[in-house]
């Protein structure tokens, strides 16, 4: 009982060999296609979800877990912990942090003797994902409630994202585009790039090309970091197996990658990228 828990929700879009590995809680987000309601990578899996949403005609919308989730899986990690660092997407993106709070309230009357801390990632994807992943990994070394806290905390101002597509037709019609509504208009072969600065998506710039595009990320990490300089990144990418392939080669040659994870987003913030998203969440060690 003396292990920390760990709980995130399913936009982290953690690879399920980590999740399993490091004990990691999963609430699954909501999305709503027509008259279903679907939980993100129970009910709908990658493959399928993606090689259907070019077909829509109208998008289907996204919703976070509410307090009666996060309540439920409280109380399932009750059963072998007494202290619970729940980590979550940006709340200027999303209700998910809200609800976890509204959670923690109700569970302090019903479950007195549980810590729970709730943490607002202020960024999504594999940057909130690796909060959650080092976060694990501490707990399973023994590292104290507060250092598990203090750990996730370190790294919200570290954790950087930059992405590419060939639209940003789903992020525009999600609601979740933020400060790169601009870039929306851009010509067809025009390749936008976004990232997040404190919990809003904000264009980084364009490219002319897909290979373009992604010498401009590898550039922009370089900057960062330095030439060879140490990151862990995850290269992420939805329904794009090929083309993240060949981001990570280009990045790999700049960079020292100590470790690299691939991995797909999950259904529910594919929603709003669209299938064909190639980027990077990364951060310097």
């Amino acid at each position: 009982m003396s292990l920390v828990g760990v709980l995130t929700d399913s936009c982290a879009s953690i690879p399920e060999a980590l999740i399993e590995k490091y004990n990691i809680k999963v609430v699954p987000y909501y999305i709503h296609r027509g008259m279903e309601t679907l939980r993100d990578l129970v009910d709908v899996q990658r493959e399928e979800f993606f090689r259907w949403l070019p077909t829509a005609v109208k998008l289907p919308t996204t919703a976070s877990p509410g307090p009666g989730d996060y309540l439920q899986a409280f109380r399932e990690m009750a059963q072998r912990t007494r202290e619970i660092v729940s980590v979550h997407m940006t709340s200027l993106g999303s209700g998910a942090y809200q609800a976890a709070m509204a959670a923690r309230e109700m569970a302090r009357e019903l479950l007195p003797d549980l810590r729970i801390e709730v943490i607002d990632s202020r960024n999504v994807s594999l940057c909130q994902g690796w909060m959650v992943i080092e976060a694990a990994r501490a707990a399973l070394e023994g590292v104290s409630f507060e250092g598990v806290i203090d750990c996730v905390r370190q790294l919200i101002p570290k954790t950087h994202m930059i992405q590419t597509a060939d639209t940003l037709r789903y992020l525009y019609m999600g609601g979740r585009i933020g400060r790169a509504k601009h870039l929306v208009g851009s010509l067809l072969n025009i390749k936008p790039l976004i990232g997040m600065e404190d919990g809003v998506i904000v264009p980084l710039g364009t490219a002319r090309s897909r290979p373009r595009a992604y010498q401009r990320i590898a550039e922009m990490m370089e900057e960062a970091v330095g030439h060879l300089g140490q990151v862990k990144v995850a290269f992420v990418h939805a329904a794009a197996s090929q083309e993240i392939e060949k981001l990570r080669h280009i990045v790999e040659e700049r960079l020292n990658c100590v470790e690299t994870l691939v991995a797909e987003l999950s259904p529910a913030l594919g929603v709003h990228t669209g299938p064909g998203t190639v980027g990077v969440c990364y951060y310097p060690v």
